[in-house]
């Protein structure tokens, strides 16, 4: 699912996540390989994510995706439900430019990275150096830093200006979109 589809008149989640649930049945059957799909339950409120998370869930998907535009409650409350559900949660990060790529006022995306570890978000788009997503390698291996090393050493070239100890913090997988490996 993209970040912009949530449950549109012409494309409605339920029909689209069992739609998209028999294509993947077939691929697995025919290839014998493992497949998936990152299905969207973003919706206005999350009682209704949690409907929808239920859903995939029950329809057999193991992966779901929630948009950074709902808000970092509702990630962290879906989060909670993933951990009890045995589900992966993906965050697209949709939205996130309005803060982060402003020159004089906002975040920096490590900033979100760090906030989405501790949240719980298994995977989340953390840019690339090529394609449509592309960023400043130094500042794009600073995210990935971020997200999977257990401790950063002070690096300022990619961003990170002081040590920091995540403990036993769970990682958090950075992914890039449009088919892209994030180690290009």
């Amino acid at each position: 699912d993209d970040e912009n589809i949530n449950s549109q008149p012409f494309m409605r989640w339920r029909e689209r996540f069992l739609y998209v649930m028999e294509g993947i049945n077939k691929a697995v059957a025919k290839s014998g390989s493992v497949k998936g799909s990152y299905l969207n339950v973003t919706a206005a409120t999350v009682e209704e994510m949690y409907e929808r998370a239920e859903f995939a869930k029950e329809i057999g998907s193991i992966v779901i995706m929630i948009d950074l535009v709902i808000g970092y409650t509702a990630i962290q409350s879906i989060c909670i439900w993933g951990r009890k559900n045995d589900m992966i949660i993906h965050l697209h990060r949709a939205g996130h430019s309005t803060y982060t790529r402003q020159k004089n006022h906002g975040i920096n995306f490590r900033v979100i990275c760090k906030w989405m570890r501790m949240s719980g978000v298994d995977h989340i788009h953390a840019g690339t150096v090529v394609g449509k997503l592309e960023g400043d390698p130094n500042a794009v291996k600073g995210f990935y830093d971020t997200l999977l090393l257990t401790k950063l050493k002070e690096d300022r070239a990619t961003g990170i200006f002081f040590d920091m100890d995540w403990a036993s913090l769970r990682k958090c997988m950075p992914v890039a979109s449009g088919g892209i490996h994030c180690g290009q």
